[in-house]
């Protein structure tokens, strides 16, 4: 299946969920947002989560400051 992430193209398995995802991008356990389709995926869905075919994802990395 295909869908873009933060504009690319990306070519995953039809059962990707977001965890895997993540896990594949190497971003585990790092503070983030996952946003598809301009929807925010809580991260208690993102084990269960599966993409759809040309969805658009957008990960966000969480960045504090002062």
């Amino acid at each position: 299946m295909k869908f873009f992430v933060n504009g690319e193209s990306k070519q995953v398995s039809d059962t990707c969920s977001v965890q895997e995802l993540l896990a594949e991008m190497e971003i585990v356990g790092q503070r983030l947002a996952v946003e598809v389709n301009e929807e925010i995926v809580s991260k208690s869905r993102h084990a269960e989560y599966s993409f759809s075919e040309c969805d658009k994802v957008e990960i966000v990395h969480a960045i504090g400051g002062g």
